[in-house]
């Protein structure tokens, strides 16, 4: 498949000719829109106020052990515009349309990440909600005006067995993609503190109120655009997200509800968005509804994902050379990026 760049500066969509092959043999030129659905755990994206009212806000202060300051505050804000700047512009030439973040504290941060001078200049909007998060950390969207326009959002919260424990609610955006209906399900599912196996019930019930949301879209719209998309703590082939998400590792087989997860296919291969004790892992997933794959469908379709790696968000020496360059290790600060590669996918729409 071969591209070409197209210019035109008063169209909202960067746009490609895609040469596409067909049974006859002859080759067909055709033009598609294309745009960039990401997806960053951020870190720990704290102001440096203390709220005594958030667990781990005292450890985000001046006078905590890590020293979290304005000076190290503001350049975290430019260094993350510098990475959401660069996720999918190798086609697109610019910053992604839609982006789910996770561990955010407030929305205080977030008018300050979208003021990064790198990324400033997309005017993206924000949809957050305070969540119940025990750590005092929330999802949250950020979107272009010029691609999504918002017509309802809601914050879903999941009920644990242990009544002092709380975690992430879940973050749905509906609105109009380029005129056409979309829904964004932004994800932080329980961490596997306390090991895989004793935490995977608390994965398992999150990812049955994702499901839930998702089946409500799906019985009012059959063929609803659904993006999933967060750090669900758990791999492609975990049950929480084979079983109870409801997933499948090929386009064919998503069909009846069951949803496509392309990144299946980029675990197999060994690529991960985070490492711990030297093994990869993917717990960064964008997961799609039906209707993305549907070769019938005229409106937008899903074309690639990918984890991106590139090697300045990589540890350049040492132990964990090539392992996701932090911000922090315990209260060293590193001065880098996250301790998650960004995950994105392009989505393309015939013109």
């Amino acid at each position: 498949m071969k591209f070409k760049s197209l210019n035109n500066m008063k169209q909202l969509f960067f746009s490609l000719i895609l040469i596409l092959f067909v049974i006859t043999g002859f080759s067909q030129e055709k033009e598609y829109k294309i745009a960039t659905i990401a997806f960053y755990n951020i870190e720990n994206l704290f102001d440096t106020i203390n709220d005594p009212n958030i667990f781990l806000n005292h450890e985000f202060t001046p006078e905590s052990d890590k020293h979290w300051n304005t000076e190290k505050y503001f350049p975290k804000m430019e260094r993350m515009g510098k990475v959401i700047n660069g996720i999918g512009a190798e086609m697109t030439k610019s910053a992604p349309a839609i982006l789910g973040l996770s561990e955010i504290e407030n929305k205080t941060v977030l008018e300050d990440l979208v003021k990064a001078k790198e990324i400033v200049q997309y005017d993206y909007q924000i949809v957050h909600f305070d969540g119940p998060d025990h750590r005092g950390v929330d999802c949250a969207l950020l979107y272009r005006p010029e691609f999504f326009e918002v017509t309802n959002t809601a914050m879903y919260k999941v009920k644990m067995d242990d009544p002092e424990w709380t975690t992430r609610a879940q973050l749905l955006v509906s609105g109009k993609f380029d005129g056409e209906d979309m829904h964004f399900i932004v994800l932080h599912w329980p961490s596997r503190r306390g090991g895989e196996k004793k935490s995977a019930p608390k994965r398992e019930a999150a990812a049955d109120v994702t499901r839930y949301i998702v089946d409500s879209i799906l019985k009012a719209d059959p063929n609803a655009k659904i993006v999933c998309m967060g750090d669900l703590n758990d791999d492609p082939i975990n049950s929480s997200v084979k079983k109870h998400l409801r997933t499948a590792s090929k386009k064919e087989d998503a069909v009846d509800g069951t949803m496509f997860n392309p990144m299946d296919a980029l675990y197999k291969k060994g690529i991960g968005s985070l490492a711990y004790r030297d093994k990869w892992n993917l717990f960064d997933q964008i997961v799609i509804s039906p209707s993305f794959v549907d070769k019938d469908n005229k409106g937008y379709i899903h074309y690639q994902t990918f984890v991106y790696n590139k090697p300045f968000l990589m540890q350049k020496e040492g132990k964990f050379k090539g392992y996701p360059f932090r911000t922090f290790v315990g209260n060293t600060h590193m001065g880098g990026y996250s301790d998650h590669f960004p995950v994105y996918m392009y989505i393309v729409k015939e013109k």
